[in-house]
């Protein structure tokens, strides 16, 4: 199973539209998006040859994302937990938590409680991946922003079942 990830998109509709085709593209199976849309309109081109999933991020300021995420996806609220499927006959599923990443203090948590191989969040526009006591954090980064260590291009990543820890996770720019 390929999975695409992305966060913080902030209603760039030429990053989104360049993100659902990098994901088309890669033959992804489902994307997790990390919160910070901001408005619906920027939610529909998600509507895509993919499942998707999202969760809140803290400019998410109109409650009308829920239901347009709903109306083809999976809209999990401030955090959710996926369960997926590695496509491989000698693989456990693949447990996964979603937060926009607004407290570090949860990311750590999600991360140090050893319940997940991967946890997945946004929120600081820097994408990274490191590996802890058998968890992968992942954020896939986001738009750049002026904020130190906020990356300097819009990147997303893609994570691929077939392989596990940090080897499976795959990070692009996008040139929006």
């Amino acid at each position: 199973m390929r999975l695409g990830i992305v966060s913080d998109t902030h209603d760039d509709l030429a990053a989104v539209e360049a993100t659902v085709d990098l994901f088309e593209s890669r033959d992804v199976d489902t994307v997790v998006h990390c919160g910070d849309f901001v408005a619906p309109f920027s939610v529909t081109p998600f509507d895509a040859d993919f499942a998707f999933h999202a969760v809140r991020g803290n400019n998410d300021g109109e409650w009308a994302v829920e239901s347009t995420v709903d109306s083809f996806g999976r809209y999990h609220g401030e955090a959710g937990t996926l369960t997926l499927d590695p496509d491989h006959p000698n693989r456990e599923p693949v447990e996964v938590a979603v937060v926009h990443g607004t407290s570090g203090i949860v990311v750590d948590a999600l991360v140090g409680c050893a319940e997940y191989d991967y946890v997945f969040h946004g929120h600081t526009h820097a994408h990274g991946v490191e590996a802890r006591d058998g968890t992968v954090r992942v954020n896939p980064g986001g738009l750049p922003i002026p904020v130190d260590g906020a990356d300097d291009a819009f990147h997303v990543a893609t994570l691929d079942t077939a392989d596990s820890g940090v080897d499976a996770v795959t990070h692009h720019r996008l040139d929006v």
